[in-house]
């Protein structure tokens, strides 16, 4: 892969990865419980297998713009590798603390127990926010670097 082909890539990885996840958690998320008929358990259920594919979906497209910094020969430390460290830092802390912890009180949820009150939910927006903030600015960076 050329370096130009890898920078083109990784912008728009970077901004399809960042449009994913707007659309997901910021859209369908919660768009998902206005729909006639669909209660919170089914929502709920619903939920846990559309972030599962997410989660999923955006370890392919860190993973990608991994391989595009390799072929550009910029995986070095610089701001925008040092933004794509915290990304993925964001993701892993998801996949492994709090989807699983989502996942468990959603089930607990849906098999009719009550859930204490957790501050997990504002967590992940928040990560899900920062996430779409770090990859905007991750392309735009990669754009400015490809310009040059």
């Amino acid at each position: 892969m050329s370096p130009a082909v890898s920078y083109k890539t990784s912008i728009a990885v970077a901004f399809i990865w960042s449009g994913a996840v707007f659309a997901i958690s910021f859209l369908e998320a919660w768009l998902k419980f206005r729909a006639p008929g669909v209660t919170l358990p089914i929502g709920l259920g619903i939920g846990r297998i559309v972030f599962a594919a997410l989660n999923k979906i955006e370890w392919l497209f860190c993973i990608a713009i991994i391989a595009c910094l390799i072929f550009q020969g910029t995986l070095t430390l610089t701001a925008n590798t040092l933004i794509l460290i915290i990304i993925a830092s964001l993701l892993l802390l998801q996949t492994f603390w709090l989807l699983p912890q989502l996942d468990a009180r959603a089930e607990l949820h849906i098999s009719g127990q009550d859930t204490a009150p957790s501050s997990l939910h504002l967590l992940f927006i928040i990560a899900e926010a920062l996430k779409i903030i770090l990859l905007v600015s991750f392309g735009l960076a990669q754009f400015e670097k490809f310009k040059i």
